[in-house]
């Protein structure tokens, strides 16, 4: 399985896509990450719509171009694939601790039939 860490690109923020070199800081999580810059701008934006609903779009959607926006659609994808390979390793080890398709599926929202199905590596 591929990790953030071993992609040949520099790590960059999900969200900004600046690379770490021009962040002061770049958290990691499970397939994401994120800079302090976007952190600082979520934290505004939590602010300012506390208790209203949130704005539907990306604030920096209208300052991208749309070959910069295609841009980054190869890389959102990569964090997809891993995510769903984190979320495959979790399913995993839950499996061998001898937790039950029917409470993974609980905890996905799903069947028991719909996890097993999705996670079990079998056709």
């Amino acid at each position: 399985m591929e990790t953030l860490d071993a992609l040949e690109e520099p790590a960059r923020c999900s969200f900004c896509d600046r690379e770490e070199s021009r962040v002061r800081k770049l958290v990691s999580g499970p397939g994401v990450r994120i800079c302090d810059q976007c952190v600082d701008l979520a934290g505004k934006i939590v602010d300012e719509y506390r208790g209203e609903p949130a704005p539907p779009r990306f604030p920096g959607w209208e300052t991208l171009t749309d070959e910069q926006m295609l841009d980054r659609i190869p890389r959102i994808s990569a964090v997809v694939d891993q995510v769903e390979a984190e979320l495959r390793l979790w399913v995993r080890e839950l499996r061998r601790r001898g937790v039950t398709w029917a409470r993974i599926g609980a905890a996905l929202g799903t069947t028991r039939q719909s996890a097993w199905e999705r996670f079990s590596g079998e056709e």
